[in-house]
């Protein structure tokens, strides 16, 4: 076989396809070479991707930095003899792992989707004959017969269509059926302008045709898909980022001074076991042990309330990703459209009317102005809306509590229009029942049905150049045959193209003689015009509110499809996308500008422009890695194939649940359940405040932390014995995140929530004030359990159990009244309301009464080293739980005040 550009079997004469393929069109392939062939390029199949084991996957969650910590205190405990502080310690950083596992378990399945896609079974000629194979067992060079219905098995050159649409939107994004014709086109031409070719896993919704295979499997469009999907890099979210910065760092600090503690304690002449209890103690003290747990939780939780909104999170972390998404890059058919075809305007009898409604639900009027249309005031309106009925192959059926379509969208779009009027098929068929039929052909650009009536009468629909060209009059008001100026229609055809309609002719014509047959012949000439009808996918009112929400939230919201760039443009200009305009018109870049440019060019193009249009797979995979490489968190929506791989890469990708594919829901992050950008919007709120109450509990849970280990560096600087033991420090850490940091997960969200920006990529979790509130409330842990362990131990006298007990219940205490402050970063609890969140009281109940397990139940005594407490120790603890409370409420309006000048 000759070699060949495989990329430009469009540009090529079907003689030269048949050289280069070695393959007749009349006969095929013969069976040998068939089979030599099925050896040579594999089977007509999307090569499945490699996942990793559920063995690997789970132990890769114990591949983190300060896991590597707990696991080491776990062997130098058990080393030691502490057999019961190493069970606790492991227990913890196994349950981590679990969550983490469960988190990630839900594998990528998108090549499985891409697989399941390919046809069953194919019609095809071989040997000079006609027969029905695998799809699978399809080769290039394979003369392939497909029909209305069929789904395409393989990339294959067209060398003979009749009247032939395709449903390329899964692919291309272009919202209607697109006509196919065998002529070969340039071969830079976008994916969707290819329209000598059919595709792998497109469907033929009109007509027929038959094609030469020139690419099948991982050769064809979907394959070079699943490609760029499994080539898509997995990008970390902003809050993993972050996480993952101050675990190194944290590593850092916590091996340094583990060191800095043993090295200190053996010059001091301590025994090395005792040294490496003192260093094991402080590595768990500062390891945050509940934050992967919390985190996990409360992104669950996050979950479950973007479920209510009607966004079905795939991925944990994309709950926090939508927080900080500063871009959002959407498909226009079916997210920001109603993806369904709906006429708008009309012309007819000289006059201009609007349809109102949208979608295919057969609800609204034909209005003159501001008012309903009596119908009996325009005949020509009323028999243009007769011919789009009567002229029309498709079904306008209800299926469930939606109306859906059965046949060309266009179609349907007049079948609406009509039923707004209050016409009905079926009495319409039984007034003018149908004899006869011209279909619709390219080669005509019309359709042309003859109904028997009073007289004989031919309705004709079509293209305006097929259709004016054939009229000699147009239809009055009255219903008289008058003059027809066609410079004034044509001017209205133009009005209508520039408002990104399409736009459909319809005429009349009452034979001068009696017939039962239909040739072009007869509607070649003397027709009456009736009206033009035009029609577009209409933009959802909900979204054009949402697009308004999240460009007042700082968000930029971008149109990447595949439709036309004047239909693009025009719809984004109604929703009220902001970029690039000329003449107050929204410029669209096309596929084919894009192609011509290097990195650096779309890199500067792509912060500026609002609407890209004719755009390719990989381009759209472009577009999303030039924004990412100015520093934007971009969301990318989708629902066709041809989004999986820019789903993928996109910080986080959504898919659509109604009329996305399985790839596109694969792929994805986050799947919408009714295909609405207004849910987009809504998920971007709760994702805020998801990430609005993990900074809470981040900051709730840290000078815990900086405590615990504070409390271990003193007692070491002053020679003491440990106030509080490993066990304890992880009593502490696990169950004050459960019962007490997670309530703030219940935490409503703040007022101004959707008034601020998007947060920085850069920015870190805890700025300056937070920090230092940090270490102010580490030191108030510090003197207090430190303060209290001493004064029990030296003024009470209490045994080291008892002292200890006093220390870690002072932790929980002071733990539970920092928690109230945490509830607002900013305002103070009578401003967010002292009842707004009653699942922190609770959580504060649970965790006192699982304290007072741990000090009064012993077993708990012998496992965690506790021992019962007296009252006024209670007393002591509970007085320096409301000076805490005290000193951070003060902190935060000191803040607060400081704030508000500033503004």
């Amino acid at each position: 076989m000759q070699p060949i550009n495989k990329n430009n079997w469009h540009s090529l004469e079907i003689a030269e396809v048949e050289s280069h393929l070695q393959v007749s069109t009349s006969s095929g392939l013969t069976s040998d070479e068939a089979d030599a062939r099925l050896t040579q390029y594999g089977r007509n199949a999307i090569t499945a991707r490699q996942e990793q084991s559920a063995l690997v996957r789970f132990l890769l969650q114990f591949n983190q930095p300060l896991i590597y910590i707990l696991l080491v205190a776990t062997a130098v405990t058990l080393a030691l003899g502490e057999y019961l502080d190493a069970v606790v310690i492991f227990a913890v950083v196994f349950i981590n792992a679990v969550i983490g596992f469960i988190q990630e378990s839900s594998a990528l399945k998108a090549i499985d989707a891409l697989a399941k896609g390919m046809a069953l079974r194919a019609q095809v000629v071989r040997n000079g004959k006609k027969q029905v194979i695998d799809a699978q067992l399809l080769v290039p060079g394979d003369i392939v017969l497909v029909q209305s219905g069929d789904k395409i098995p393989a990339d294959m050159r067209l060398f003979y269509v009749r009247n032939m649409k395709v449903d390329e939107s899964a692919l291309t994004g272009e919202s209607v059926a697109v006509e196919k014709s065998t002529e070969p086109v340039l071969a830079d031409e976008v994916l969707g302008d290819r329209f000598c070719l059919g595709y792998a896993s497109t469907v033929v919704t009109y007509g027929q045709g038959r094609g030469i295979v020139v690419a099948t499997g991982d050769a064809t469009e979907v394959g070079k898909i699943q490609k760029s999907i499994l080539s898509a890099e997995e990008l970390q979210t902003p809050l993993t980022i972050k996480i993952k910065k101050f675990s190194h760092l944290l590593l850092q600090v916590i091996v340094t001074l583990s060191c800095i503690v043993f090295g200190v304690g053996l010059l001091r002449g301590e025994a090395a076991g005792e040294m490496f209890m003192v260093a094991v103690a402080l590595a768990v003290g500062t390891i945050p042990e509940g934050l992967p747990v919390a985190v996990t939780i409360m992104l669950s939780l996050g979950v479950s309330k973007m479920a209510a909104r009607r966004a079905i999170i795939r991925k944990l972390v994309a709950v926090e990703t939508l927080g900080s998404t500063n871009v959002i890059c959407s498909d226009k058919t079916g997210t920001l459209t109603e993806n369904q075809m709906t006429v708008q305007e009309i012309f007819a009898g000289g006059g201009y009317y609007k349809a109102t409604g949208l979608g295919y639900q057969p609800v609204g009027d034909i209005l003159a102005g501001d008012a309903a249309l009596d119908p009996n005031q325009n005949q020509a309106l009323i028999m243009c809306l007769n011919a789009g009925m009567l002229c029309n192959e498709s079904i306008l059926r209800q299926q469930d509590d939606r109306w859906v379509i059965d046949g060309d969208p266009t179609e349907g779009a007049v079948l609406v229009a009509a039923r707004k009027l209050g016409l009905q098929e079926d009495s319409l068929l039984q007034e003018f029942p149908r004899i006869d039929t011209i279909p619709f052909e390219s080669e005509y650009q019309y359709m042309a049905t003859l109904h028997a009536a009073a007289k004989p009468v031919i309705f004709i629909k079509g293209s305006i150049e097929a259709v004016l060209t054939r009229c000699a009059y147009a239809m009055e008001p009255n219903g008289s045959a008058g003059m027809i100026d066609k410079e004034s229609i044509s001017a209205e055809v133009d009005r209508m193209a520039a408002l990104g309609l399409r736009v459909l002719a319809f005429a009349v014509l009452e034979p001068s003689e009696s017939t039962s047959t239909l040739q072009h012949t007869s509607v070649s000439n003397n027709l009456t015009f009736l009206g033009l009808q035009g029609m577009i996918d209409p933009p959802r009112k909900e979204a054009i509110e949402a697009v308004k929400l999240c460009q007042k939230a700082g968000i930029d919201v971008k149109m990447i499809t595949g439709d036309h760039a004047v239909t693009a443009s025009t719809i984004a200009g109604q929703i009220g996308l902001q970029g690039s305009s000329k003449d107050g018109k929204l410029v669209a870049v096309t596929g084919k500008d894009i192609q011509s440019m290097d990195d650096q060019e779309v890199e500067e193009l792509v912060v500026h422009t609002a609407v890209f249009a004719r755009v390719a797979p990989e381009q759209k995979l472009r577009l999303v890695k030039s924004l990412q490489a100015r520093g934007k968190v971009v969301a990318m929506t989708g629902d066709g194939v041809n989004d999986g791989p820019a789903l993928k890469q996109a910080n986080i990708g959504i898919a659509m649940g109604i009329t996305g594919t399985d790839v596109a829901k694969d792929a994805a992050d986050m799947v919408l359940t009714d295909d609405n950008f207004s849910s987009i919007e809504g998920a971007v709120e709760e994702g805020r405040a998801v990430y609005d109450n993990l900074t809470k509990f981040i900051v709730w849970t840290l000078p815990t932390n900086l405590g615990e280990g504070l409390v271990i560096l003193a007692a070491i600087a002053i020679g003491a014995s440990l106030p509080i033991q490993p066990v304890q420090i992880l009593w502490i850490n696990m169950t004050t995140a459960v019962f007490l940091g997670l309530m703030l997960a219940f935490e409503p969200k703040e007022p101004d929530i959707m008034n601020r920006p998007p947060r920085p990529v850069n920015l870190p979790i805890l700025g300056y004030e937070l920090i230092m509130r940090t270490l102010l409330v580490g030191s108030l842990l510090l003197i207090a359990s430190f303060g209290l362990y001493l004064y029990e131990r030296r003024v009470v006298g209490a045994n080291m159990a008892e002292a200890q007990t006093v220390a870690t219940t002072v932790f929980i205490v002071l733990e539970s009244a920092y928690l109230l402050n945490c509830r607002s970063l900013i305002r103070p609890m009578r401003q967010i309301g002292y009842f707004s969140n009653p699942w922190v009281y609770y959580g504060i109940l649970a965790m006192l009464a699982s304290q007072m397990i741990f000090i009064y139940v012993p077993f708990m005594n012998q496992l965690f080293h506790s021992s019962p407490i007296g009252f006024l120790s209670w007393m002591r603890i509970a007085g320096a739980g409301v000076l805490l409370f005290t000193i951070v409420s003060i902190e935060k309006l000191i803040r607060l005040k400081v704030a508000n000048g500033k503004s």
